[in-house]
């Protein structure tokens, strides 16, 4: 073991455990600490989510604007503090940074500190959203009767899929919708988030009301992007309980996450990370 100059022998040995303690509460979701970190997380992105929707609607901004913007900066300096603790307790950083999680933790906290410069641009801040991805490592520690039928099994390997697919699909509408009313407003109909959510759901399950639409040609663009979405989602469900039907019996994977570069996605009994090769 190499030791730093002048350094007692005790001091990396203690920051790793540090590390490796950090790493444990944040990453992993087997534990208790990190299953109950996970859970206040979600929590968190929950709230800091609809207090910035509510913020859009203009009779709940002008009674509890002021309260709504010290929520909207208490959470993203919580977020802050977490993304640089997920980036202290992995061996490699920038591996994390810009895995697909790092990527979304960054954008998650960018808005609030963008809208100084750029009014109104904190209402970007519904990306948040994509974060409560990481309930899904809650839920694979939900255990498989083992003897279930085949036909009982395919459809619950179905219904997890769908879920995955239906969050998509809400996460779709709600960054949509946001993005409609950042960019229409309220003279063209789009007079909050939420309305501008329903707007995009009507879209994109092609039901078409027509009660509000896009007038300028940047939103006009949208939606006919959020229309095209709409035809290639309607075959997705069936699809998915197609394939379960034919692969009934799916592989196992592990929760847990890398502690060098964070990533997921482990066979059961994987001793090495199958991205970077640290030792699991």
């Amino acid at each position: 073991m190499i030791w730093l100059k002048d350094s007692p022998p005790e001091v990396l040995p203690s920051r790793a455990r540090w590390r490796r303690v950090l790493h444990e509460v944040i990453f992993e979701a087997d534990t208790p600490t990190g299953k109950g970190f996970d859970i206040l997380l979600i929590v968190s992105i929950l709230v800091s989510v609809a207090a910035v929707m509510l913020d859009s609607i203009g009779a709940v901004q002008s009674l509890y604007g002021s309260l709504l913007y010290r929520i909207e900066w208490f959470f993203t300096l919580i977020f802050t503090a977490e993304y640089l603790l997920r980036l202290l307790s992995v061996g490699r950083p920038l591996k994390y940074a810009i895995s697909f999680y790092g990527v979304v933790d960054l954008l998650a906290i960018i808005p609030t500190y963008l809208s100084l410069f750029l009014p109104g641009s904190q209402y970007l801040l519904v990306i948040r959203i994509l974060r409560i991805l990481r309930i899904f490592r809650i839920l694979k520690l939900v255990p498989y009767l083992g003897e279930a039928q085949l036909l009982i099994k395919a459809l619950r390997m179905s219904g997890r899929k769908i879920a995955v697919f239906l969050y998509t699909v809400l996460t779709l509408v709600v960054i949509f919708g946001s993005l409609m009313y950042v960019i229409e407003g309220g003279e063209h109909g789009f007079t909050s988030i939420p309305r501008s959510i329903y707007w995009a759901i009507v879209t994109m399950t092609t039901v078409g009301y027509g009660d509000i639409s896009p007038k300028t040609g940047l939103g006009q663009a949208l939606a006919s992007i959020v229309m095209i979405f709409g035809y290639g989602i309607i075959a997705v469900p069936t699809g998915i309980v197609t394939v379960e039907m034919s692969q009934a019996f799916g592989r196992k994977v592990s929760t847990q996450a890398c502690s060098e570069c964070s990533a997921e996605g482990h066979d059961v009994d994987a001793s090495h990370c199958k991205f970077c090769g640290a030792l699991l």
